[in-house]
């Protein structure tokens, strides 16, 4: 059975609170709760105040490889679609001199955080 997009994304905390003895920048990952269903209300309540769809899920507000930071829209291992919404925000925030990328489940995810603060992310 292929583990939840929350289940792989609570492995990759994890992960990172144990890999910041050695990186110590991890400590500084964070969620952006953009996503989940909500009812009517508090979506509106939530949009008032800056939520906004297709943000990726993840930040490393880590300065590496000519980069501002990280960011990371993370998917399960096996299926998971981009949304084109989802895609205009990864070019959007690359553009703007960030490394956004999509990561299918924790192996991936933490693969790419490990790349981008070795500075070896293409």
């Amino acid at each position: 059975m292929t583990p939840t997009e929350n289940a792989e994304q609570a492995a990759l905390f994890q992960w990172a609170e144990l890999a910041s003895r050695a990186h110590p920048e991890l400590r500084l990952l964070y969620a952006i709760p953009n996503g989940g269903l909500r009812d009517g209300r508090t979506a509106a309540i939530l949009a008032r105040t800056g939520v906004k769809s297709g943000v990726p899920d993840l930040c490393l507000p880590v300065a590496r490889g000519g980069w501002h930071s990280l960011y990371l829209e993370l998917k399960r291992a096996k299926g998971g679609r981009v949304s084109e919404n989802q895609k205009n925000w990864i070019n959007a925030l690359n553009d703007q001199g960030n490394k956004a990328v999509v990561c299918h489940g924790f192996e991936q995810a933490k693969q790419a955080i490990m790349e981008y603060l070795d500075g070896e992310m293409p």
